[in-house]
């Protein structure tokens, strides 16, 4: 027994020796570093795989009712209740600088401020009474939409540029002697084929139809109307005036057809002054459809027009 504990403690004597002689300062701190830099490296990869993860989503908020308005709703249609303070001056005044009644003018500007903004296209109303006080109400009410005016009195296109308004000089060479004649065109296939292709320079200057305006400018191209005002001064002594409004009246029904797409959203709305002139009425009538005649207010109708399939062969002017 005595000989086994003196065994053990030489055995332990020695363990210890060994074990003084392996562990020295130097491997002491050389062991120290090595785990100091073993947990700094650890630290660091643990703050890197956090900040490379994306940031939690934001909690979903389930809304009722429609979507707030966008920007341009807000701030590009003009307030309804400015509209209507324009169309009350304009019409209340002792010149009344549109030439029509408070009736007419408000019909015809729900047609725009439905719309609005958007491509306006009128025909005339720069030459008529209080100086073109309609032409400036209509550019008015489309608000940062564009407005374009084709009009035939030079000096009215001339004075125009003065005031902001964008319009065009126009030819209209139907003559009113001719109007019976070239009312009859409505259903040839001269004048329907206008309505069974693209619209285009080229193609609506070679239009074998009489009542086809030549030399329009390029703005009448550059954009699909979403409504059409036909304003041409007519009556029935002014045979100049009513060879434009069969011009005017068979342009607008072409452009308005000949817009992209098909149903409601792509329908072009036509306003038409003056009807109560002979003329007017009956090509109003002929190429606008009384199909598509949605209002009529005093001498003024509004008619809503759907664009055309622009592939479809054998179409005509009216359903």
């Amino acid at each position: 027994m005595a000989r086994r504990v003196g065994k053990l403690k030489s055995q332990l004597m020695s363990a210890k020796a060994k074990l003084k002689h392996h562990v020295t300062p130097r491997r002491v701190f050389l062991l120290s570093a090595a785990a100091a830099s073993a947990f700094l490296l650890l630290l660091t990869l643990r703050t890197l795989s956090s900040s490379s993860s994306p940031p939690p989503p934001p909690p979903v908020t389930l809304r009722s009712g429609p979507p707030p308005p966008s920007r341009d709703d807000q701030c590009d249609r003009l307030p309804a209740s400015v509209a209507e303070t324009l169309v009350h001056y304009a019409t209340t005044t002792a010149a009344n600088l549109t030439r029509r009644t408070a009736e007419e003018v408000e019909a015809a500007a729900r047609a725009v401020t439905r719309r609005a903004p958007c491509n306006l296209l009128v025909f005339g109303g720069l030459a008529g009474g209080g100086g073109g006080g309609h032409a400036r109400l209509m550019a008015a009410l489309n608000h940062a939409g564009r407005t374009v005016f084709l009009d035939e009195d030079d000096a009215a296109v001339s004075s125009s540029s003065s005031s902001s308004i964008e319009a065009y000089r126009v030819a209209y060479l139907a003559t009113a002697a001719d109007a019976d004649e070239l009312l009859a065109l409505a259903s040839t296939a001269d004048c329907v084929s206008s309505i069974s292709g693209p619209l285009s320079p080229g193609r609506f200057d070679r239009s074998p139809c009489r009542l086809a305006v030549r030399g329009l400018p390029a703005a009448f191209y550059e954009a699909e109307w979403d409504v059409i005002v036909v304003d041409v001064a007519a009556s029935t002594t002014d045979a100049a005036a009513a060879a434009g409004v069969m011009g005017a009246i068979y342009t607008a029904a072409v452009a308005a057809r000949a817009r992209g797409g098909g149903g409601g959203e792509a329908a072009t709305e036509v306003v038409v002054h003056d009807v109560d002139v002979p003329v007017m009425e009956k090509f109003s009538t002929a190429f606008l459809c009384g199909g598509y005649l949605k209002e009529e207010v005093g001498k003024m109708r509004r008619y809503v027009i759907p664009s055309h399939d622009m592939n479809k062969e054998g179409m005509s002017f009216c359903p």
